[in-house]
């Protein structure tokens, strides 16, 4: 390969990556949909990872799904299942999936389905269960089995009703709009949730025949900020999926971190992933907690900067440094050092504060190599221990190692 050559392949990819335009389409229990999907598969963020390396959020939502199956009776039970190796487990990546933080997903959970119609691939991705106690940082009291249980029955039937007498909601438009109203499409959804609860409201009345069931919907939904991040998510990994596999291309189109490591997945390297010990956030605590409590950094979330929004798009949304800590100048300064390591302005995602300029769109190894700047990822913070929750927000960068060595694989496979 040539630099000529490899910078046609980067071309080639990301364009694939911001023509594909995301369609949300319906809901259906994951087994029926995500390939691969079988009873005794529990599926998670980041890259590969077994049992005993696990961390305390992906153990406990762990336990917490095979409760939720009936497939363990009890804790003690869920435990032994995955020590005896009775349990598979495999990347929500390796199936067209993502996950917020833990990202554990099973076969009767409910998903949402997302299509690309530019190009066709899907993807799919778990229900947002809001605030508070939730299994995604690792939580499986009865207080949050039963809350999975009316999101599995009585959220998705009219979610998936809603969407059935939609033609689709088109993601990548959300997005473009969110990103003009103050989000920035990973930690600050707070105007894409709302745009979604407008699109999905006159649905749900049209469908609704009981409307104390249509009212609690509406109210859990209007209640969650992130409600429409999951959707997103599956729309951003759509995106990225579009773009892997383009012969050459050394774009990243995947970061993801499980809690323990942080992994990539470059288009132009088939499968493989590129991994180191995942760091601990530096951000702001909640009252309580401080950096000691942290686990290391967890979840697929890392698919919205992967995609161009998220962390690399904070230039649109200066309130989120109340979240995730520093100033307003901070958030314009780091969307300004992720141009540096892209190769594209984004089509459709565009930014008002720098005259409309598209967000720094598709990774390159080479450039994050060769100038030392690392993505920059704003994320939630989980407690180290299962259960706790969220005790913080901030930025974090991936190891360089990672992207070395990737660069290492590239110059072997393509004998550089």
């Amino acid at each position: 390969m040539t630099s000529v050559s490899i910078d046609s392949a980067n071309q080639t990819a990301v364009d694939r990556m911001m023509s594909a335009r995301p369609m949300l389409t319906g809901l259906a229990p994951a087994r029926e949909v995500i390939p691969g999907m079988k009873d005794n598969l529990i599926l998670h963020a980041g890259p590969p990872i077994e049992w005993g390396r696990m961390s305390g959020p992906l153990r406990g939502a762990v336990i917490g799904a095979l409760l939720f199956e009936g497939l363990a009776k009890d804790e003690k039970n869920a435990i032994r299942m995955a020590e005896a190796g009775e349990v598979d487990f495999a990347p929500c990546h390796h199936h067209n999936a993502v996950g917020p933080m833990a990202g554990v997903t099973s076969a009767s959970m409910e998903v949402y389905v997302v299509e690309n119609s530019t190009h066709g691939n899907r993807s799919f991705s778990n229900l947002n269960e809001g605030y508070g106690k939730v299994l995604r940082y690792g939580a499986y009291s009865e207080q949050v089995l039963a809350k999975l249980h009316w999101m599995n029955e009585a959220l998705a039937s009219v979610l998936r009703a809603a969407l059935a007498e939609s033609e689709g909601i088109d993601l990548r438009a959300l997005l473009a709009e969110a990103l003009h109203m103050g989000d920035e499409g990973h930690n600050r959804n707070k105007a894409a949730s709302l745009l979604y609860l407008k699109l999905l409201s006159p649905l749900i009345a049209k469908v609704s025949k009981d409307p104390a069931a249509a009212a609690e919907v509406l109210r859990f939904l209007g209640d969650n900020a992130l409600s429409v991040l999951n959707p997103v998510m599956a729309a951003c990994k759509a995106m990225a999926d579009a773009a892997h596999g383009v012969e050459g291309s050394t774009i990243v189109t995947a970061m993801a971190r499980n809690g323990t490591d942080f992994g990539i997945r470059v288009s132009g390297l088939g499968e493989a992933w590129f991994t180191a010990p995942a760091e601990i956030p530096q951000g702001l605590y909640f009252p309580g907690f401080k950096s000691e409590d942290a686990n290391a950094d967890i979840g697929d979330s890392t698919i919205t900067e992967t995609a161009g929004i998220g962390g690399f798009a904070m230039a649109a949304a200066p309130a989120i440094v109340a979240f995730v800590s520093g100033s307003p100048q901070d958030a314009m300064n780091t969307t300004l050092e992720m141009y540096e390591i892209t190769v594209a302005e984004h089509q459709h995602f565009t930014i008002p504060a720098l005259d409309f300029r598209g967000t720094p769109t598709g990774i390159d190894i080479r450039k994050v190599v060769e100038l030392g700047i690392t993505p920059r990822i704003n994320t939630g913070i989980a407690h180290k221990d299962p259960g706790v929750g969220q005790v913080g927000a901030g930025l974090v960068r991936p190891p360089k190692e990672i992207f070395e060595n990737a660069l290492i694989a590239y110059a072997e496979r393509y004998k550089l």
